[in-house]
């Protein structure tokens, strides 16, 4: 029997993936007033539909939850009527769209906060830099921390989003454990120094995303819900004093839920150079007995070995998906890539979101 490569097939429960290029959820601070997402939005993902799947970038579970400008939220009518225009459009292409459900927790600013009160997190530490608001950018605060009694409001807060994007004609949803926000704020020991039933030992600081996994999966069945994960990740001033085995014992744990997916974001060139832990994904495959998502700095020829080697069932691409809505044609054929522009990533019209050329209309 052949291995699969990145082009083959996949089927994940009751879903039929075309093949394993995923378009990793991606920040582009694009929605409209009010968080809602609009019908530039819907172009962006249609153009990508070729993806085996697609994740939408981070929707914010609560206005509580933003902590950047232009982000789309997942808690109104309104922002539910406005992804239903995503969905419908990516669904008439053809395509497969999860919903990221985020919460920012501490990266965040009271700018974002309704009342201007301090952001939300497990323990009152503030990150290290600078957060982009509306009207620039601005110091970290220190936030928060969440009472006991406060937990339970989290945790329905996801659930609601959960049903709200149901609600919004999407095919699942990814929870967002990962890159410093504030699932992964409760994992990690850096950030959580509770010492209540939520903080300390690794069983307590997974508590809190277990409970809103479980939540989520009240909604959701569960071959329709995955969950990201960045164990080596430095960003947002992250941190924890043993990350493989408390990773281990987190992803160990999702056994049990019999998910759409766990996606692990591998360590990066920036995650290693700031005293970030190298821990490959692939190191997980041992651990996590479901289908295994890698992402972060992939090449086609990287991911395509990493899934013929057994390491991962899917790959999530990034910045060449923002540049080449074509990506996996253009993979499959080894034909050139477009080079993405940093300076339109975040914000902005059109330009550099939706007039990257697909390969039929590049220059010859």
């Amino acid at each position: 029997m052949t291995s699969p490569t990145l082009f083959s097939p996949l089927t994940i429960g009751d879903l039929n993936l075309p093949n394993r290029t995923v378009l990793a959820p991606l920040t582009r601070c694009r929605a409209s007033e009010g968080s809602v997402p609009n019908p530039m939005m819907a172009d962006y993902y249609v153009q990508r539909a070729s993806a085996g799947l697609m994740i939408t970038e981070g929707a914010q579970i609560a206005p509580e939850g933003q902590g950047y400008p232009a982000t789309p939220g997942i808690y109104s009518d309104e922002q539910v009527a406005g992804w239903r225009l995503v969905t419908d459009a990516v669904h008439r292409a053809g395509g497969r769209i999860f919903l990221q459900l985020w919460h920012v927790g501490r990266v965040s600013h009271p700018s974002f906060q309704p009342g201007g009160t301090l952001p939300v997190a497990p323990s009152a530490i503030a990150p290290e830099g600078e957060v982009a608001t509306y009207e620039g950018m601005k110091p970290y605060v220190a936030p928060r921390a969440l009472e006991t009694d406060e937990l339970p409001g989290i945790v329905a807060l996801y659930r609601k989003a959960a049903q709200n994007a149901k609600d919004a004609g999407f095919d699942g949803v990814e929870v967002h454990g990962a890159n410093g926000y504030l699932l992964d704020q409760f994992l990690r020991d850096g950030t959580n120094r509770r010492t209540d039933a939520y903080g300390g030992s690794i069983e307590n600081r997974a508590r809190l995303p277990l409970e809103v996994l479980e939540a989520v999966l009240s909604i959701w069945p569960s071959r329709r819900v995955g969950v990201r994960l960045s164990p080596s990740g430095t960003i947002n001033s992250m941190s924890d004093s043993d990350p493989a085995a408390h990773f281990g014992y987190f992803v160990e744990k999702l056994n049990a839920y019999d998910l759409a997916y766990v996606h692990i974001v591998e360590p990066m060139e920036a995650d290693i150079r700031h005293g970030g832990p190298n821990i490959p994904g692939g190191s997980f495959r041992p651990i996590y007995t479901g289908t295994l998502m890698l992402c972060g700095e992939y090449d086609g020829a990287r991911a395509d070995a990493a899934v013929q080697g057994g390491a991962a069932d899917l790959v999530a691409f990034g910045r060449p998906f923002i540049a080449n809505p074509d990506l996996p044609r253009r993979l499959q054929e080894n034909a050139p890539l477009n080079t993405p522009d940093p300076t339109t990533f975040y914000g902005g019209d059109e330009h550099g979101y939706l007039d990257y050329p697909a390969l039929e209309e590049a220059p010859a």
